[in-house]
């Protein structure tokens, strides 16, 4: 067994909590603590040592690396976000050794050690699944923006997940306690995209019956995430563009001027270059969203995924229905992994739904449970 790093310097006193599967862990750490204490607890996964968190007043969180139930590094922000008192200790399980305490803040851009010359495997992303080598291009990307103001432009076609790296943007950064406000700028009929960013003033128009605060403003401290953001009229494009210089937003029917602090995270699953090229998206603005960009794979670059995605939907569709989890059968593995996937994590979890519903709760998902729609019109099984 290695030597022991030397034991953090801790608070006299305090409840001290302590997160590991592993109870030569705990006990490790429990021999380390000398100094006084209202209480210690032992819990073996992340989900429990968060509920503790809750209910008492504690002040350390010993977090061991390998845990059974949730990401590290997911338990790790929400406890800075939610219980920003509690200082959090790394456990590391290979040289039963304490680590030094933990903030995201800090470090952005958590990973593994990895042999020399080889790149190091970067931790998941929160909410997350896959370690494929296209996927660590996106998390060390990510780790490495997400603690500053930078604005960033998240690529990638429908259904690879970019709002799920804008919330680990914001997560991860230093204003993940504050709003996370969405705009999906193709849901929103043109007429009524201005007041819905930027608000309005009562009486601005016919049925402003009172004011409102735009979604801008509403992300104030926080991030506001441009959800298809290529679908903005070049009129309202100008007028973001306004606002990213300058920091301000007036409401309809105002003359006042507001200043706003938020970050902003655009995303497009259309080519954007190519549209400024086209005339459909002002350059300047482009180059305003695109500070720093980071694209996503379709989900056939990442074939390394497809089973731990498909095996982790499907555990949540078991829990979520109070069931057994089934297996996959080696018939139903090498379908996945040969489809096509023209829709991408979003069409894998459709597949996995209606495949968990044709197996009945049965053990096991076969190939005949696998429905690939190439239409919308293809024939769905009826005898599963």
């Amino acid at each position: 067994m290695s030597t022991l790093t030397p034991a953090p310097v801790l608070p006299e006193m305090g409840g001290v909590l302590i997160a590991s599967p592993d109870n030569g862990m705990r006990t490790v750490v429990l021999h380390r603590l000398d100094q006084p204490r209202r209480s210690v607890l032992q819990v073996s996964g992340g989900a429990d040592a968060l509920a503790k968190l809750e209910k008492g007043d504690w002040q350390v969180l010993f977090l061991d690396r390998r845990l059974p139930d949730l990401d590290p590094e997911e338990v790790i922000a929400i406890s800075h976000h939610r219980f920003p008192n509690v200082e959090v200790i790394l456990l590391d399980p290979e040289n039963e050794s304490i680590g030094s305490s933990h903030d995201p803040q800090e470090d952005g851009k958590q990973s593994t050690s990895a042999p020399e010359g080889e790149p190091e495997t970067v931790v998941p992303l929160p909410g997350m699944i896959g370690s494929s080598e296209a996927m660590q291009t996106v998390y060390r990307m990510v780790r490495l923006v997400a603690p500053r103001t930078t604005t960033v432009l998240i690529a990638g076609p429908t259904g690879t997940g970019k709002e799920l790296v804008a919330r680990a943007i914001h997560a991860l950064s230093q204003r993940a306690g504050k709003p996370f406000v969405v705009v999906n700028c193709a849901a929103i009929p043109e007429t009524l995209l201005e007041s819905e960013l930027f608000g309005y003033a009562r009486g601005a128009f016919t049925g402003a019956v009172q004011s409102q605060v735009g979604r801008v403003a509403a992300a104030n401290g926080g991030t506001l995430f441009l959800d298809e953001v290529s679908e903005l009229p070049l009129g309202m494009q100008a007028k973001l563009l306004r606002f990213l210089e300058l920091k301000e937003v007036q409401r309809l029917g105002t003359c006042e001027t507001t200043r706003v602090d938020v970050r902003i995270v655009a995303a497009s699953n259309a080519d954007l270059a190519a549209r400024t090229l086209r005339g459909q998206f002002r350059q300047d603005l482009f180059y305003r969203l695109s500070t720093f960009p980071v694209t996503l794979p379709p989900l056939a670059r990442r074939r390394a995924d497809i089973v731990p995605l498909a095996e982790h939907f499907l555990a949540c569709m078991s829990a979520a229905m109070q069931t057994g989890v089934p297996a996959f059968s080696s018939a139903a593995i090498q379908a996945l992994e040969n489809h096509s996937w023209n829709g991408n994590v979003r069409e894998l979890q459709h597949v996995i739904e209606r495949a968990s519903i044709l197996a009945d709760s049965g053990p096991t998902i076969e190939r005949k449970h696998l429905y690939f729609p190439e239409s919308a019109w293809a024939e769905v099984p009826c005898n599963p």
